[in-house]
């Protein structure tokens, strides 16, 4: 058995607005807060150990752009890239100009924060979880 990325922390100067955005964009709910303002969202129904990860925003007054910054990967679990594109977008999501150019690829846009992140094309087959990719 391989490792399985469990939950992924983020600093951030506004962890109450990221939550909400990565709930909304995930599907995901509050799972918890900690005492020094952090908050856990993740899937409804499973929480941490499930076989999605948690996110983990954790409030900083100082978030350093030098520093190296988590970018995660979305892709629409229902819906067509252009479709989720659109809601991505009216939930706050900015696109990021990277010089690419074509009609299918993968967009690169950031949270309400700055983080970029990107929405890749639909998948077409979905592997059961622990099922390595050909």
């Amino acid at each position: 058995m391989a490792c399985r990325i469990s939950e992924l922390v983020v600093e951030a100067a506004d962890a109450e607005r990221l939550a909400a955005f990565w709930s909304e964009v995930l599907g995901y709910v509050e799972l918890g807060r900690e005492d020094d303002g952090s908050i856990e969202i993740g899937p409804p129904d499973v929480g941490f150990g499930g076989p999605l990860p948690v996110l983990v925003l954790s409030p900083s007054g100082d978030p350093r752009p030098e520093r190296a910054r988590l970018r995660m990967d979305v892709s629409a679990a229902d819906r067509g890239q252009d479709a989720e594109l659109e809601r991505l977008l009216a939930l706050g999501a900015a696109p990021v100009d990277v010089g690419r150019t074509g009609e299918r690829r993968p967009y690169v846009l950031a949270d309400p924060e700055g983080n970029e992140f990107r929405l890749l094309p639909a998948r077409r087959r979905t592997l059961p979880v622990g099922t390595p990719p050909r």
